[in-house]
């Protein structure tokens, strides 16, 4: 679904019913033709059905006014557009409604106090975008052509910056949410503070750019996802109800605590089967059901208030009061007035991932997405605490390698308690606590493999005293130092810079379009395609050669694998801890395709640690080769090096130096593409090593989960020690292989996406006649000074 029914229904006090709409595939086309039947069913209940339908009905008002004025000469529309708005519309009771395209671009020169963001990026974006509307809804009302759809496509390609994740990771109490409140300026947003319970479930915190409300998403794990997780958990309760210290069992007390906070008693004296029946509880039901549940409210408290049973863990539990943090996949909450957060959204991570397929599924994706990680720990332990070490070392491969991360801050909470120090001053003992936690990073080898030093920094915070006025100005407190970072990871300047300078290209080839010089059309074509192959060769040659390096490093990697994995798999089925428990781990591991998940310690996955020595083998070069931070681009830079040299035929070639300049533009897209695409690919690339084992293990595994009664650990390793040892001189081999296809997956998807789009820009640019588009000169013009101010700004 696209931006304009979003903002629409958000603009109508809607946006409730968003996913309604796209899980109906409702587009701007379709929502311009809605029926009564349609409404009824967008709208099952009677409140929200009759608000849409009077703002619809106004919507079809404007659209009708609109249109009765379209057959007006392209040269009046221009001078319409050009003259400022006299009238306006009183609106009581709800938010300014969007105004349509041409009529907003007469509001460009709007106060800059009226707008969402004083700055000058944000404003000159915001014009341009309102301009391109206007050129867009010009073009659909022109006869399409090849170029006119093609032009259209480029302009709808505009927008597309994705949002920077920051994922907050730290144990419970490590003041996680404390912080984030501390930091987006809303002490009641997120509950803290309270030792009887905590945050259950992934949340995630953005801005609400259309509304004045603080609004909630709750997506729900699927019933059939429920049924199993409860049917596990039940026999395993059950199960174990006999033994010793069973309430000292991480698993036992997790488990009881989720079917607890679910059905209260119920489930001790119910099957399953029974706990499932719609009729006895209806509300858990619906919440499978429906997937989603979306909340509004005018403030942060009571959104807190009545989201709390969805996010959050009690350990003591009122008989009416259900809680329903176990069927939650994630929760999305959006602010009001965060400018902080327009491109950046916080992300509050459970640490260790999940019991549930697809809770950790999710929690592994957003890991790899976070461009900033950061780890809380309280300040008084900060370089001891085990759990925060131990979060970053398990999850570094999904975050370095495995993920796009380009930096990682450790973050002391809580940092009054050292007011109480009398062995030194505060500034020394923050000193100290800093060089503390930096030698303990450096001596983390598994971690240095992903990541430089330089990409690891510390702070020390008190979000209490933060939010306190009477100290938020206190230079010891480094909680402006985070917002800092948010504000770099916006980066409003580039987001807006990326836009109007696209703009200004298609704006530039139609004004070429339309222009009757160009006798140097030819040769410049020619000079291009000559510019395009010669240049496609050297990234070729940069990839291959990054691809002849990857297959020296596997080859040693799997002979390496092949000597360590009888020990490696030994030291796993047989831990130095090992006691009476390891037997429902194990059992644990062989349903899960390889893996447990404890509640309280780091994920055992026996395909990592078979496929181990294989990652270790090519981290260095994978590093080099997929840099996530620093001046250093894939591939040794070469997509960033590629040129068409169009700035030098621009000075040659003056009769074509609009079309110049649209090539221009999109060569500098499709490298910013191709490099996303490289971001995306290369953390299948890395992943696709140890999913290669698993593949390989997964009959094993099944065997193995049939094991039953006396004896069966010893039948579960022996299953197990079997397989490895007799597939081993393959399996490696296999792993290696594949991630090696991945790679060439990826060499020739980068050079077709550069070949097919450039020379089609191309084509369409110099080698097509259309002089049945419009004109836009006076458009073109202010979107180049936009373009030129921005590119002079520092």
């Amino acid at each position: 679904m696209d931006d304009f029914v979003c903002s629409t229904l958000r603009d109508w006090g809607l946006g409730a019913h968003i996913q309604r709409f796209k899980d109906e595939g409702i587009s701007e086309r379709s929502f311009k033709v809605l029926n009564d039947a349609d409404i009824d069913t967008l709208f099952p209940t009677v409140g929200p059905r009759s608000i849409f339908r009077e703002e619809y009905q106004q919507f079809k008002t404007n659209a009708d006014s609109r249109s009765s004025t379209s057959t007006q000469s392209p040269q009046a529309a221009a001078e319409s557009q050009a003259q400022p708005s006299t009238s306006s519309t009183p609106q009581k009771g709800r938010r300014k409604r969007k105004l349509n395209a041409q009529a907003e671009l007469s509001q460009s020169s709007s106060p800059a106090g009226k707008q969402r963001c004083d700055t000058q990026s944000e404003v000159i974006l915001r014009d341009v975008k309102k301009i391109m509307e206007h050129v867009e809804a010009r073009l659909e009302e022109q006869h399409q052509t090849k170029v006119s759809k093609f032009l259209m496509k480029k302009i709808t390609d505009l927008d597309t910056d994705k949002k920077e994740l920051v994922g907050v990771f730290g144990a419970t109490g490590a003041g996680k949410s404390s912080l984030i409140n501390a930091i987006i300026g809303e002490k009641d947003l997120l509950p803290s503070g309270n030792i009887r319970a905590c945050t259950a479930v992934m949340i995630k915190v953005e801005a609400n750019m259309d509304g004045t409300n603080y609004e909630a998403d709750i997506e729900f794990i699927t019933e059939e996802e429920w049924k199993d997780d409860l049917w596990f958990m039940y026999n395993f309760v059950k199960e174990n109800a006999n033994q010793e210290n069973k309430e000292k069992d991480d698993d036992y007390c997790d488990f009881k605590n989720k079917m607890s906070a679910v059905y209260g008693e119920d489930w001790k004296t119910k099957t399953p089967d029974k706990l499932m029946n719609q009729h006895l509880y209806k509300d858990i039901r619906e919440c499978l059901e429906s997937r989603r549940k979306s909340f509004i409210y005018d403030s942060a408290r009571e959104l807190c208030k009545n989201i709390m049973k969805f996010t959050r863990t009690a350990f003591k539990i009122a008989e009416e009061e259900r809680r329903y943090w176990p069927l939650v996949k994630c929760a999305t909450i959006r602010v009001p007035s965060t400018d902080l957060l327009q491109q950046v959204t916080l992300v509050d991570l459970p640490g260790n991932g999940d019991r549930n397929k697809s809770r950790d599924q999710m929690w592994k994706e957003h890991v790899g997405n976070c461009s900033t990680v950061w780890i809380l720990a309280a300040t008084n332990r900060a370089a001891d605490q085990k759990d925060a070490w131990e979060i970053l070392e398990s999850a570094c491969g999904l975050m370095g390698n495995g993920g796009e991360c380009q930096q990682i801050h450790f973050i002391c909470t809580m940092s009054d308690c050292l007011k109480d120090s009398y062995e030194c001053s505060v500034a020394e003992a923050r000193e100290a606590i800093k060089e503390e936690i930096k030698k303990e990073f450096s001596e983390l080898q598994n971690i240095n493999r992903h990541f430089s030093e330089d990409c690891f920094k510390v702070f020390i915070v008190s979000s209490d005293e933060f939010l306190n006025e009477a100290h938020s100005k206190s230079n010891e407190n480094e909680i402006p130092e985070l917002k800092k970072i948010l504000e770099n990871l916006n980066d409003r300047h580039s987001r807006a810079l990326n836009y109007v300078s696209g703009a200004h290209g298609i704006l530039s080839l139609i004004q070429g379009a339309n222009s009757r010089t160009g006798a140097s059309k030819k040769h410049v074509c020619r000079v291009l395609e000559e510019n395009l192959r010669c240049e496609l060769g050297k990234i070729q040659k940069s990839m291959d050669e990054a691809s002849e390096a990857f297959e020296k490093c596997l080859r040693e990697g799997v002979e390496n694998s092949k000597i360590s994995c009888d020990k490696d798999l030994e030291l796993f089925l047989k831990p130095t801890d090992d006691g009476r428990g390891f037997h429902k781990i194990l059992k644990s591991v062989v349903k899960n395709n390889g893996i447990y998940q404890p509640k309280k310690s780091s994920e055992m996955n026996l395909n990592v640690t078979l496929a181990s020595p294989l990652m270790k083998s090519i981290d260095k070069e994978f590093l080099k080769t997929f840099p996530n931070k620093g001046e250093r681009k894939p591939f040794n830079g070469a997509i960033n090096k590629f040129s068409l040299y169009t700035e030098k035929l621009i000075q040659k070639f003056k009769d074509v130096e609009l079309q110049l300049t649209f090539l221009q533009t999109e060569e500098e897209k499709i490298k910013k593409k191709l490099n996303e695409i490289i971001r995306d690919r290369k953390k299948m690339i890395y992943r696709s090593l140890a999913e290669a084992i698993e593949n390989n293990l997964t009959e094993c595994y099944e065997k193995a989960a049939k094991c039953e009664g006396k004896g069966s650990l010893e039948e579960m390793r022996n299953i197990l020690k079997t397989h490895v040892c007799s597939s081993k001189n393959i399996m490696f081999e296999v792993a290696k292989q594949k991630m090696l296809n991945k790679l060439q997956e990826l060499k020739e998807e980068i050079l077709k996406e550069l070949e097919e789009t450039l020379k089609e820009s191309v084509e369409l640019s110099l080698k097509t006649d259309h002089y049945s588009i419009p004109d836009f000169p006076a458009e073109l013009k202010k979107v180049k000074t936009f373009c030129d101010k921005l590119k002079k700004c520092p």
